[in-house]
């Protein structure tokens, strides 16, 4: 939290500093937004702040943001969010300003989401047995919002890249495709959070343009990518599979059979390209696997 703490205009700072242990310690998101109460989320309740956020504040903010060169955060607004040290994400609102129908830069920025990237080191471990057996499966995290997939995604491209000898798993090559600078939380290009040494990341990259620049320049052993969904993803999907790389994505949904609503999802299971389906729980602590499936659809390992 320190690199948090480090942007926070003084005030916001002493405040959140001032909180019970457990609610920092577990803080998600601190939204900041001007002429409105601060708000902490933690663990998926909201925190109100005695204090209002100033249009002064926001000023401080974004020339911490900026570091004092606002050339560089302009290209960063075009994206909506920026990524500090440490990983951790802020989105951003205000004012849009459009080129030729596209969003070409935020100007008179009112609301800040301060997203807390936080490492839970062998919250993978537990399943393991389930994605792995001699070779990584191909495998789809669902979840709905706030319930840990990234999370979840994030400590198994620590494993892939790292190895896990006391469980037989060899260091493999793990490409990262990292759409919204939050499974590695690059900060100019070097990830901020703990890989091991196999570890390739495209910071910043469209999801599909990404995947095949990775097919065609980095070999990965196993593709990382989070919040799959569109219709390129599909294409980039199969040409990964026909190239004999493993597949380990993340999608928003409640179920397997939440998701097959969607026809695009529904298109590229039927492909039954993912041998295992993680199902993220939204109660109880993020990371939460409430069922574990195959490509059937059949339940193979439950963890509560």
């Amino acid at each position: 939290m320190d690199a948090v703490f480090h942007i926070l205009p003084a005030k916001v700072k002493e405040l959140v500093q001032g909180l019970s242990e457990n609610i920092v310690e577990e803080t998600e998101e601190i939204r900041l937004r001007v002429n409105r109460p601060v708000e902490i989320s933690s663990r998926g309740l909201p925190h109100f702040l005695p204090y209002l956020f100033t249009k002064s504040d926001a000023e401080l903010l974004i020339s911490k943001l900026a570091n004092h060169s606002f050339y560089t955060l302009d290209e960063e607004l075009k994206r909506g969010y920026v990524t500090i040290e440490g990983g951790h994400r802020i989105g951003l609102a205000g004012k849009t300003l459009l080129e030729n129908g596209n969003v070409k830069a935020l100007r008179h920025l009112s609301s800040f989401n301060i997203r807390i990237a936080r490492e839970k080191i062998g919250s993978a471990n537990p399943f393991l047995p389930f994605l792995f057996d001699g070779n990584w499966k191909h495998t789809m995290i669902i979840g709905p919002p706030q319930s840990g997939k990234t999370t979840l995604l994030r400590d198994i491209a620590r494993i892939v890249s790292g190895g896990c000898p006391e469980k037989g798993i060899q260091a493999m090559k793990a490409g990262v495709v990292d759409e919204r600078s939050e499974i590695a939380g690059c900060l100019q290009g070097v990830p901020q959070l703990q890989f091991g040494p196999r570890i390739d990341v495209l910071d910043a990259c469209p999801k599909a343009e990404g995947m095949m620049m990775m097919i065609r320049s980095l070999s990965p052993d196993v593709l990382i990518v989070d919040e799959i969904g569109r219709q390129e993803d599909k294409t980039a999907i199969m040409e990964a599979v026909n190239a004999g790389i493993t597949l380990m994505m993340t999608t928003h949904g409640k179920s397997l059979e939440d998701i097959k609503k969607r026809p695009l999802l529904k298109e590229i299971i039927d492909q039954q390209v993912f041998e295992r389906f993680l199902e993220l729980s939204s109660k109880g602590e993020p990371g939460t696997v409430y069922s574990i499936r195959n490509m059937d659809g059949q339940a193979v390992g439950i963890h509560v």
